[in-house]
């Protein structure tokens, strides 16, 4: 794929957005630089309470540079507040933790944007001049159009809205009366007939018939089916932990992880809150592998919302929560990306 060159700061904005696939808010979202290459994207919540500044820089700076080997960082603090000339900017002690604390490892920062609610302006510029661009100047930006021509598109915020359901009581019954098939079969056979199904279903290019959708809530209310089906979503041959947490040296296959995502919202639609937990689990878990914290830990908390007692949904939300990064991204080679971008 050719690569394509961010030359303005609205075409940074329209990355970062496209990239997280919301627009940020009050959040501080830095993109790594290797000379003129981007490499991985971090945003992370400002910090609410003052005296935390330098622990919170010491934390972004272990995210950056767990991740490749950065020379520099683009850094954007999407915020509300609002400063007037000759007054600090928001966030300024926070910021200057975070030069210093970059510093002491060789890294320096390029660039800052202050994106506010209407406009945004270099970070180190004053208040209200002429350097203030519209947000909606994104728009318009070549690195959003070409983001759009690829079917990409940026939601308000990163609240997840889930599609409706409806029948629950016929959709239930459906996916017992799989469950039951199931029980009856021994373990090896299960699992096989399982893996095949689903197989089937990420190695085709259309959605499955409602009736394989409620055999594949089924096979995931079986823990031990279950790990083995989402081992099966990157495509990787090797040990099935290892690849649960995201640590092969192989590449994963991430249209097939997209594609996967894709059908399991779609088998989602097709079940009752009672079989839902391992399907929002399971697509959590997608989200975490491709970087996208915020978005895990919401589908993890739905999942817990339809059974508070889910214990893979729990135990994956506390591992987030601790700040785990999933393995695939702390190496450029096998990261999420969306498109290849240089910086001019």
């Amino acid at each position: 794929m050719e690569k394509l060159t961010i030359k303005t700061p609205s075409d940074v904005l329209s990355f970062i957005g496209h990239t997280l696939g919301f627009w940020p808010q009050e959040s501080l979202v830095c993109i790594t630089l290797n000379d003129n290459s981007i490499g991985a994207t971090l945003r992370i919540d400002l910090p609410r309470q003052p005296g935390q500044e330098l622990p919170y820089a010491r934390t972004v700076a272990h995210y950056l540079t767990s991740d490749t080997n950065p020379t520099s960082i683009l850094f954007a603090v999407y915020t509300s507040e609002t400063s007037n000339h000759g007054q600090a900017k928001p966030h300024a002690v926070t910021i200057a933790a975070l030069t210093g604390v970059l510093a002491e490892q060789g890294i320096t920062i390029r660039d800052g944007l202050l994106v506010g609610d209407q406009t945004f302006s270099p970070y180190d510029g004053e208040p209200g001049t002429s350097l203030a661009r519209p947000v909606s100047s994104t728009q318009t930006s070549a690195i959003n159009a070409e983001f759009i021509y690829r079917g990409s598109f940026i939601e308000p915020t990163d609240r997840i809205t889930l599609p409706t359901t409806g029948q629950a009581e016929a959709k239930a019954a459906a996916v017992e009366h799989h469950m039951d098939t199931i029980r009856t079969q021994t373990t090896d056979a299960a699992l096989q007939q399982g893996r095949k199904l689903w197989a089937d279903m990420l190695d085709s290019k259309t959605f499955p018939s409602d009736d394989d959708c409620h055999a594949l809530v089924a096979n995931l209310q079986f823990p031990a089916i279950r790990d083995r089906l989402m081992a099966d979503i990157p495509g990787v041959d090797e040990p099935m932990q290892q690849i649960l947490f995201a640590q092969t040296e192989q590449a994963p296959e991430w249209s097939r992880i997209e594609w996967a995502q894709q059908l399991l919202l779609h088998a989602y639609t097709r079940t009752s809150a009672e079989h839902a937990a391992p399907v929002l689990t399971a697509i959590g878990y997608i989200n975490w592998w491709e970087g996208r914290g915020s978005k895990a830990h919401q589908f993890l908390q739905l999942a817990l919302d339809t059974d508070p007692a889910y214990r893979l949904a729990r135990l994956s939300d506390q591992m987030i929560g601790s700040g785990i990064v999933a393995g695939w991204n702390m190496n450029k080679d096998t990261a999420y990306k969306t498109l290849p971008f240089d910086l001019p």
